[in-house]
C-alpha cells in the first residue's frame, strides 16, 4: 500500500519513522512519501519537505512565515492528490495537520488516520469536531486520553507510548558503559554529570539554556552536558555557553541521560524520556510575562501539570517550574534538593515507576502498524 506520513517536527520525525519501520513489516509493499525529516528518510520512501522548513510555534513567528507555511500547505496537498495514497497519516502537529486532514477527506476521499492525538485534553478542546469530521481514525500514546475522548463521544484506541519503545529498543541494542561514552566525548570521570535538555528550537534553546547555565555554575562539582537538538548548529549554543567548560553532544541523548545524576529539561517528551532513565529532573520552562502565563494556565487550561510525567501520573511527580515560577534561584533549590536529598530521590523515582507501569508494554509503533493495516484491509 502507498502511505502519506506528516510530521512537523523533531519527535514526529522520531515516531513517525518508527510507524514506517513497523508499517513494513506488517506490509512487505509499503510504499512512503512524507513530510518530515532524516530519520523518515533513513527509514525510506520520498521526503517531500523536512519539518525545519515547517517548525514554526507561537503566534509572532507564525505570523512572520504565514506566507512559507500556506505555501507548505499548498505543496502538500498538490503531492497527496498526485501520489494518491491509500492512506494519509498525521503525527500530532494540529495547526498544519488538521487543515490537511479537511482537504484529503472533503477534496480527495483519502482515509485519514491520526498517530499520536493532539493535546485537546490542556486547550482547544472545540478542535475535537473537526476530528469527528475529517479523522476515520485515532492512535493516543497517553493512557488517560483514551476516557478523556470517550467523554466526548469519540473513540480512539490507546496503543502505548512510543518512547517507551524507543528506550527499550536503546537499552536493548545502543546502551554504552559509561567509560566509553565519556572518553568518545572526552569528558571527566571524576565529576558526575548533569544533563540539560533545553528544547528542540532555537527560540526555546534561547529561553532557557542561559538560565540553566547560570544555576549549574553553582554547582561547580558537577559537570553540565548539553543534549544537542537535531538540526542545530553547535556555534549557536556556544553564543550562550562562553567560556564555561560546557560540552554539547548531538546524537547521543539516551547514552546522556542513561550516564546522568540529574537533568534539567524543558517540557515535552523529553520530561517523558528522563523518567523512563529514571534520572530525577527539573522541568523548566521559560515563558514571557510569567505571571500573565501562569493566570492563564490555571484558568483558562483543563489541566493542572504541563510535563508528561505529571500528566500521567496525574499527581506531581517532579517540579515544574515556569510561568512566575521559572527563575535561576527556584531552580537552584530544586536541583540542590535532588542532588542532596536521598529521600527526596526516591519519591521521585518511586513516581517515575508509577509513570512506566501505566504506560505498559514496548510495541506502541507495531500496534499502530497493525491497526492502520487491517483497517485499510478491511
Amino acid at each position: 500500500m502507498k502511505y502519506y506520513l506528516i510530521a512537523g517536527e523533531a519527535s514526529g520525525d522520531l515516531h513517525g519513522a518508527n510507524l514506517m519501520k513497523a508499517l513494513k513489516e506488517t506490509d512487505n509493499k509499503a510504499e512512503f512519501r512524507f513530510l518530515g525529516g532524516d530519520l523518515m528518510s533513513q527509514a525510506g520512501g520520498t521526503l517531500v519537505k523536512h519539518y525545519r522548513e515547517m517548525a514554526f510555534m507561537g503566534f509572532i513567528p507564525v505570523l512572520l512565515n504565514l506566507r512559507t507555511i500556506l505555501s507548505n500547505m499548498e505543496t502538500c496537498k498538490k503531492d497527496i492528490q498526485d501520489y494518491q495514497p491509500d492512506v494519509v497519516i498525521l503525527i500530532d502537529y494540529p495547526g498544519f495537520n488538521l487543515k490537511i486532514a479537511k482537504y484529503v477527506k472533503t477534496a480527495l476521499n483519502i482515509p485519514v488516520h491520526y498517530y499520536i492525538s493532539p493535546k485537546i485534553w490542556a486547550w482547544k478542546q472545540y478542535r475535537i469536531k473537526d476530528f469527528r469530521r475529517y479523522v476515520d481514525k485515532m492512535y493516543c500514546i497517553l493512557p488517560f486520553e483514551k476516557e478523556f475522548y470517550q467523554k466526548l463521544n469519540y473513540q480512539i484506541e490507546y496503543v502505548g507510548n512510543p518512547s517507551v519503545d524507543s528506550v527499550a529498543a536503546y537499552k536493548a541494542t545502543s546502551s554504552v558503559s559509561k567509560e566509553t561514552f565519556l572518553k568518545e566525548e572526552n569528558l571527566p570521570e571524576e565529576k558526575p554529570i548533569i544533563a540539560l535538555l533545553a528544547g528542540s528550537r532555537k527560540q526555546e534553546i534561547k529561553d532557557n539554556l542561559p538560565t540553566m547555565l547560570q544555576v549549574l555554575d553553582r554547582f561547580p562539582g558537577y559537570q553540565s552536558v548539553i543534549a544537542g537538538a537535531p538540526g542545530i548548529d553547535p556555534s549557536y549554543y556556544q553564543t550562550y555557553i562562553g567560556n564555561r567548560d560546557t560540552r554539547i553532544v548531538f546524537g547521543k541523548t539516551y547514552t546522556l541521560l542513561e550516564h546522568s545524576i540529574a537533568a534539567l529539561v524543558t517540557s515535552g517528551t523529553a520530561t517523558l524520556e528522563t523518567a523512563l532513565f529514571f534520572i530525577p529532573q527539573v522541568v523548566c520552562y521559560y515563558t514571557p510575562v510569567g505571571k500573565l502565563t501562569s493566570f492563564i494556565f490555571k484558568h483558562f487550561f483543563h489541566t493542572k501539570y504541563i510535563s508528561l510525567v505529571n500528566l500521567i501520573a496525574n499527581k506531581e511527580i517532579v517540579q515544574e517550574l515556569f510561568g512566575k515560577r521559572f527563575s535561576a534561584e527556584q531552580i537552584y533549590q530544586e536541583l540542590d534538593l535532588i542532588l542532596h536529598s536521598p529521600p527526596y530521590q526516591r519519591q521521585i523515582l518511586q513516581g517515575y515507576q508509577e509513570v512506566t507501569d501505566k504506560l505498559g508494554e514496548p510495541g506502541a509503533s507495531s500496534r499502530t502498524a497493525r491497526l492502520i493495516y487491517n483497517t485499510l484491509q478491511s
